[in-house]
């Protein structure tokens, strides 16, 4: 089953816009003292990788992004 976090399903995430949509959402499932933390970390991520044009760089970001999602979400459910 593909995970869905508000009405984006991860499978669906192929833009850089997606994906902080994503990314936000999945803040809001940690607890509240990670929140802000990793909202920041997604910000800062964002911000980095701004001026990044390479379509499959991007790609490669958004890959990494998701799978990392996963990791921490995963680790908090643990």
């Amino acid at each position: 089953m593909v995970p869905i976090v508000g009405l984006i399903a991860k499978s669906a995430v192929n833009t850089p816009r997606l994906l902080y949509r994503y990314l936000f959402r999945c803040c809001d499932r940690l607890p509240e003292d990670a929140k802000g933390h990793y909202k920041h970390h997604v910000r800062q991520g964002f911000n980095s990788h701004e001026d990044e044009t390479d379509p499959e760089r991007i790609q490669q970001i958004i890959k990494k992004a998701l799978e990392d999602a996963d990791w921490i979400l995963n680790k908090v459910r643990s």
